[in-house]
Protein backbone atom coordinates (compact mmCIF):
# COMPACT_ATOMS: atom_id res chain seq x y z
CA UNK A 1 0.00 0.00 0.00
CA UNK A 2 1.49 3.24 -1.08
CA UNK A 3 2.27 6.17 1.64
CA UNK A 4 0.16 8.94 1.98
CA UNK A 5 1.84 12.13 0.66
CA UNK A 6 1.98 14.56 3.51
CA UNK A 7 2.08 18.52 2.21
CA UNK A 8 5.38 20.08 3.08
CA UNK A 9 4.15 23.16 5.12
CA UNK A 10 7.39 25.40 6.35
CA UNK A 11 7.03 28.33 8.90
CA UNK A 12 9.86 30.79 8.90
CA UNK A 13 11.30 31.70 12.26
CA UNK A 14 9.92 35.36 11.98
CA UNK A 15 7.02 34.09 11.92
CA UNK A 16 6.83 33.13 15.51
CA UNK A 17 6.17 35.04 18.39
CA UNK A 18 8.49 34.80 21.11
CA UNK A 19 7.23 33.63 24.47
CA UNK A 20 9.09 33.44 27.68
CA UNK A 21 8.91 30.64 29.84
CA UNK A 22 6.14 30.84 33.06
CA UNK A 23 6.61 28.87 35.91
CA UNK A 24 3.93 27.42 38.25
CA UNK A 25 7.06 26.58 40.65
CA UNK A 26 11.11 28.07 39.48
CA UNK A 27 12.68 26.24 38.12
CA UNK A 28 11.30 23.01 38.96
CA UNK A 29 7.17 22.89 37.88
CA UNK A 30 6.89 25.33 33.95
CA UNK A 31 3.30 25.82 32.85
CA UNK A 32 2.57 24.43 28.94
CA UNK A 33 4.97 21.34 30.00
CA UNK A 34 5.74 18.06 31.24
CA UNK A 35 7.52 17.58 34.54
CA UNK A 36 8.26 14.30 35.79
CA UNK A 37 8.01 13.18 39.76
CA UNK A 38 10.06 9.92 40.12
CA UNK A 39 11.24 7.73 42.61
CA UNK A 40 11.16 4.26 44.31
CA UNK A 41 7.44 3.11 45.74
CA UNK A 42 7.12 4.17 49.36
CA UNK A 43 9.42 7.05 49.36
CA UNK A 44 6.81 9.75 49.48
CA UNK A 45 6.11 10.76 45.69
CA UNK A 46 2.45 10.77 46.32
CA UNK A 47 2.84 12.65 49.57
CA UNK A 48 5.03 15.53 47.87
CA UNK A 49 2.69 16.23 45.00
CA UNK A 50 -0.81 15.79 47.52
CA UNK A 51 0.98 18.50 49.55
CA UNK A 52 1.66 20.43 46.57
CA UNK A 53 -1.92 20.06 45.40
CA UNK A 54 -3.35 21.18 48.80
CA UNK A 55 -1.18 24.37 49.18
CA UNK A 56 -2.30 25.35 45.51
CA UNK A 57 -5.87 24.65 46.21
CA UNK A 58 -5.39 27.55 48.84
CA UNK A 59 -3.74 29.80 46.46
CA UNK A 60 -0.70 29.19 49.04
CA UNK A 61 3.13 27.82 47.71
CA UNK A 62 5.45 25.55 48.96
CA UNK A 63 7.80 28.47 49.40
CA UNK A 64 8.48 31.87 47.98
CA UNK A 65 8.92 30.77 44.19
CA UNK A 66 5.59 29.34 43.74
CA UNK A 67 4.31 32.88 43.45
CA UNK A 68 0.23 32.30 43.41
CA UNK A 69 -2.50 35.57 44.11
CA UNK A 70 -5.22 32.97 43.97
CA UNK A 71 -6.33 29.71 44.72
CA UNK A 72 -5.44 27.35 41.71
CA UNK A 73 -8.23 24.46 40.12
CA UNK A 74 -5.99 21.38 40.27
CA UNK A 75 -6.99 17.76 38.62
CA UNK A 76 -5.30 14.66 40.41
CA UNK A 77 -5.98 11.42 38.97
CA UNK A 78 -4.74 8.74 41.34
CA UNK A 79 -4.81 4.78 40.01
CA UNK A 80 -3.21 3.10 43.01
CA UNK A 81 -5.04 5.41 46.15
CA UNK A 82 -8.80 5.25 46.90
CA UNK A 83 -10.44 8.42 47.05
CA UNK A 84 -12.26 7.71 50.05
CA UNK A 85 -10.55 6.45 52.23
CA UNK A 86 -6.73 7.66 51.53
CA UNK A 87 -6.82 10.64 48.28
CA UNK A 88 -9.40 12.86 50.72
CA UNK A 89 -8.38 12.13 53.75
CA UNK A 90 -4.82 13.19 53.25
CA UNK A 91 -5.98 15.98 51.37
CA UNK A 92 -8.03 17.22 54.42
CA UNK A 93 -4.92 16.40 56.42
CA UNK A 94 -2.86 19.19 54.12
CA UNK A 95 -5.46 21.39 54.54
CA UNK A 96 -6.42 21.47 50.89
CA UNK A 97 -9.56 23.30 49.67
CA UNK A 98 -11.18 20.46 48.17
CA UNK A 99 -13.56 22.02 45.85
CA UNK A 100 -10.44 23.07 43.87
CA UNK A 101 -9.28 19.75 43.52
CA UNK A 102 -11.09 16.95 41.35
CA UNK A 103 -11.07 13.65 39.86
CA UNK A 104 -12.42 12.54 36.23
CA UNK A 105 -14.51 9.65 37.09
CA UNK A 106 -13.06 6.56 35.90
CA UNK A 107 -15.97 4.00 37.14
CA UNK A 108 -17.06 3.41 33.51
CA UNK A 109 -13.71 3.49 31.83
CA UNK A 110 -10.34 3.50 32.76
CA UNK A 111 -8.14 6.80 31.76
CA UNK A 112 -5.48 6.93 29.47
CA UNK A 113 -2.94 9.85 28.19
CA UNK A 114 -4.74 10.17 24.65
CA UNK A 115 -8.43 10.16 26.48
CA UNK A 116 -9.91 13.11 25.00
CA UNK A 117 -11.52 13.69 28.27
CA UNK A 118 -8.74 14.67 29.90
CA UNK A 119 -8.80 18.20 27.19
CA UNK A 120 -12.66 18.10 27.84
CA UNK A 121 -11.58 18.20 31.90
CA UNK A 122 -9.37 21.39 31.67
CA UNK A 123 -11.42 23.58 29.83
CA UNK A 124 -14.24 22.43 32.05
CA UNK A 125 -12.48 22.96 35.36
CA UNK A 126 -9.59 25.38 33.74
CA UNK A 127 -7.27 23.43 36.28
CA UNK A 128 -3.83 24.59 36.04
CA UNK A 129 -2.12 21.44 37.16
CA UNK A 130 -3.01 17.94 36.44
CA UNK A 131 -1.57 15.17 37.89
CA UNK A 132 -1.07 11.34 36.50
CA UNK A 133 -0.05 9.34 39.53
CA UNK A 134 1.29 6.67 38.43
CA UNK A 135 2.46 6.88 35.08
CA UNK A 136 2.36 3.34 34.39
CA UNK A 137 -1.35 3.39 35.00
CA UNK A 138 -2.45 5.64 32.39
CA UNK A 139 -0.78 3.98 29.00
CA UNK A 140 -3.97 2.29 27.50
CA UNK A 141 -4.24 -1.21 27.39
CA UNK A 142 -2.44 -1.87 23.97
CA UNK A 143 0.38 0.66 24.67
CA UNK A 144 4.06 -0.62 25.22
CA UNK A 145 5.72 1.68 27.81
CA UNK A 146 8.73 0.13 26.90
CA UNK A 147 8.77 1.28 23.28
CA UNK A 148 10.39 4.22 22.15
CA UNK A 149 7.45 5.41 19.48
CA UNK A 150 4.72 4.59 21.37
CA UNK A 151 6.11 6.73 24.59
CA UNK A 152 7.37 9.39 22.24
CA UNK A 153 3.72 9.40 20.59
CA UNK A 154 1.82 9.56 23.62
CA UNK A 155 4.07 11.98 25.71
CA UNK A 156 3.57 14.39 22.72
CA UNK A 157 0.57 14.79 22.74
CA UNK A 158 0.20 15.18 26.68
CA UNK A 159 3.10 18.04 26.21
CA UNK A 160 0.07 19.46 23.21
CA UNK A 161 -2.13 19.85 25.76
CA UNK A 162 -0.44 21.25 28.16
CA UNK A 163 1.06 23.75 25.93
CA UNK A 164 -2.37 24.61 24.36
CA UNK A 165 -4.03 25.28 28.04
CA UNK A 166 -1.09 26.43 30.02
CA UNK A 167 -1.22 24.09 32.38
CA UNK A 168 1.76 22.33 34.29
CA UNK A 169 1.30 18.46 34.05
CA UNK A 170 3.10 16.41 36.50
CA UNK A 171 3.22 12.56 35.58
CA UNK A 172 4.60 10.40 38.70
CA UNK A 173 6.64 7.74 38.40
CA UNK A 174 8.03 4.71 39.31
CA UNK A 175 11.91 3.69 39.40
CA UNK A 176 13.03 0.46 38.13
CA UNK A 177 15.46 -1.97 39.89
CA UNK A 178 18.79 -0.49 37.92
CA UNK A 179 20.49 0.02 41.16
CA UNK A 180 23.60 2.17 39.95
CA UNK A 181 22.12 3.33 36.52
CA UNK A 182 22.10 7.37 35.78
CA UNK A 183 18.75 8.68 37.49
CA UNK A 184 17.55 8.98 33.39
CA UNK A 185 17.52 5.67 32.75
CA UNK A 186 15.75 4.11 36.13
CA UNK A 187 12.56 5.26 35.56
CA UNK A 188 9.78 2.77 34.69
CA UNK A 189 9.76 2.24 30.60
CA UNK A 190 11.39 4.04 27.37
CA UNK A 191 14.20 7.03 28.18
CA UNK A 192 11.27 9.32 25.83
CA UNK A 193 9.09 9.97 28.97
CA UNK A 194 12.21 11.33 30.56
CA UNK A 195 13.51 12.78 27.16
CA UNK A 196 10.17 15.03 26.22
CA UNK A 197 9.16 15.85 30.14
CA UNK A 198 11.38 19.46 30.33
CA UNK A 199 11.83 18.73 34.22
CA UNK A 200 12.66 15.96 36.07
CA UNK A 201 12.33 15.68 39.99
CA UNK A 202 13.74 12.66 42.06
CA UNK A 203 12.21 12.26 45.62
CA UNK A 204 14.10 9.89 47.57
CA UNK A 205 15.16 8.71 51.49
CA UNK A 206 17.90 10.14 52.54
CA UNK A 207 20.42 7.56 54.31
CA UNK A 208 20.50 8.07 57.81
CA UNK A 209 17.16 10.31 58.28
CA UNK A 210 14.57 7.84 58.72
CA UNK A 211 11.71 11.03 58.07
CA UNK A 212 13.43 12.94 55.67
CA UNK A 213 13.12 12.91 51.44
CA UNK A 214 15.17 14.81 49.57
CA UNK A 215 13.63 16.21 46.39
CA UNK A 216 16.50 16.54 43.83
CA UNK A 217 16.24 18.37 40.08
CA UNK A 218 17.81 15.60 37.36
CA UNK A 219 16.86 17.15 34.29
CA UNK A 220 16.08 20.96 33.53
CA UNK A 221 15.43 22.18 29.73
CA UNK A 222 14.72 25.63 30.36
CA UNK A 223 16.46 27.01 33.30
CA UNK A 224 19.40 26.35 35.58
CA UNK A 225 18.92 23.50 37.91
CA UNK A 226 17.26 24.16 41.16
CA UNK A 227 18.56 23.77 44.38
CA UNK A 228 17.94 20.06 46.46
CA UNK A 229 14.96 20.48 48.33
CA UNK A 230 13.77 18.31 51.37
CA UNK A 231 10.80 17.76 53.52
CA UNK A 232 9.83 15.76 57.13
CA UNK A 233 7.21 13.34 56.98
CA UNK A 234 5.92 12.54 60.97
CA UNK A 235 3.04 11.88 62.89
CA UNK A 236 2.32 15.58 62.55
CA UNK A 237 2.65 15.06 58.45
CA UNK A 238 4.18 17.19 56.40
CA UNK A 239 6.76 19.57 57.24
CA UNK A 240 8.46 21.34 54.39
CA UNK A 241 11.98 21.82 55.03
CA UNK A 242 13.20 23.79 52.32
CA UNK A 243 16.98 24.12 51.07
CA UNK A 244 18.75 20.95 51.36
CA UNK A 245 22.43 19.69 50.66
CA UNK A 246 22.09 16.42 48.80
CA UNK A 247 23.02 14.94 45.42
CA UNK A 248 21.17 12.59 42.90
CA UNK A 249 24.19 9.98 43.60
CA UNK A 250 23.51 10.43 47.54
CA UNK A 251 20.35 9.62 46.77
CA UNK A 252 20.04 6.87 44.91
CA UNK A 253 22.85 5.22 46.29
CA UNK A 254 21.50 5.12 49.34
CA UNK A 255 25.05 7.13 50.41
CA UNK A 256 24.87 9.29 53.84
CA UNK A 257 25.13 12.73 52.60
CA UNK A 258 28.04 15.12 53.40
CA UNK A 259 28.15 17.31 57.06
CA UNK A 260 24.82 18.76 55.95
CA UNK A 261 26.38 22.63 54.78
CA UNK A 262 23.00 24.47 56.30
CA UNK A 263 24.24 23.06 59.68
CA UNK A 264 28.13 23.92 58.44
CA UNK A 265 27.68 27.11 57.78
CA UNK A 266 25.98 27.84 61.12
CA UNK A 267 29.27 25.64 62.84
CA UNK A 268 30.74 28.19 60.90
CA UNK A 269 29.58 31.62 62.10
CA UNK A 270 28.71 30.45 65.78
CA UNK A 271 33.11 30.06 65.63
CA UNK A 272 33.42 33.28 64.18
CA UNK A 273 31.65 35.22 66.83
CA UNK A 274 33.29 33.63 69.56
CA UNK A 275 36.54 36.19 68.73
CA UNK A 276 34.44 38.58 66.51
CA UNK A 277 31.74 41.23 67.14
CA UNK A 278 31.43 42.11 63.42
CA UNK A 279 33.80 40.62 60.24
CA UNK A 280 33.63 41.81 56.47
CA UNK A 281 30.63 39.86 54.53
CA UNK A 282 33.24 39.15 51.55
CA UNK A 283 35.79 37.63 54.35
CA UNK A 284 32.84 35.48 55.58
CA UNK A 285 32.01 34.42 52.37
CA UNK A 286 35.76 33.64 51.29
CA UNK A 287 35.92 31.55 54.25
CA UNK A 288 32.77 29.24 53.52
CA UNK A 289 33.40 28.57 49.57
CA UNK A 290 37.17 27.23 51.32
CA UNK A 291 34.38 24.69 53.04
CA UNK A 292 32.58 24.37 49.98
CA UNK A 293 29.68 26.17 51.73
CA UNK A 294 27.43 27.89 49.07
CA UNK A 295 26.81 31.77 49.35
CA UNK A 296 23.12 30.86 49.10
CA UNK A 297 23.60 28.17 52.42
CA UNK A 298 25.14 31.00 54.14
CA UNK A 299 22.89 33.53 53.56
CA UNK A 300 20.15 30.96 54.94
CA UNK A 301 22.57 30.58 57.60
CA UNK A 302 23.23 33.83 58.23
CA UNK A 303 19.03 34.21 58.45
CA UNK A 304 18.21 31.48 61.10
CA UNK A 305 20.50 32.78 63.51
CA UNK A 306 19.71 36.37 63.06
CA UNK A 307 22.76 37.41 61.86
CA UNK A 308 22.69 41.75 61.01
CA UNK A 309 24.20 43.37 58.19
CA UNK A 310 25.65 46.69 58.56
CA UNK A 311 27.12 49.21 56.41
CA UNK A 312 30.63 50.57 57.59
CA UNK A 313 32.86 52.80 55.20
CA UNK A 314 31.42 51.87 52.02
CA UNK A 315 32.04 47.97 52.75
CA UNK A 316 29.21 45.12 54.64
CA UNK A 317 29.69 43.96 57.70
CA UNK A 318 27.91 40.97 59.68
CA UNK A 319 27.34 41.81 63.22
CA UNK A 320 27.90 38.34 65.11
CA UNK A 321 27.57 39.40 68.41
CA UNK A 322 23.93 38.50 68.69
CA UNK A 323 24.42 35.07 66.99
CA UNK A 324 21.82 32.73 68.01
CA UNK A 325 23.30 29.67 70.09
CA UNK A 326 20.47 27.10 69.74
Amino acid sequence: MAETRTELQMIKMSEIQSQEVVWLWYPFIPYGKLTIIQGDPGDGKTTFVLNIAAKLSKGEGLDNDMKLTDPLAVIYQSAEDGLNDTIKPRLEAAGADCENISVIDESIKSLSMIDERLEEALIRTKAKLLILDPIQAYLGGSMDMNRANEARDMTKKLASLAEKYRCAIVLVGHMNKAAGNKAAYRGMGSIDFFAVARSVLLVGRVEGEENIRAVVQIKNNLAGFGHPKAFQLSEDGFLWLGDYEITADEVLGGIAPKANKLEQAKRLLRKLAETNNAIQSNEIFNLAEEQNISRRTLENAKKELGVKAKRINNSWYWELNKVKTD
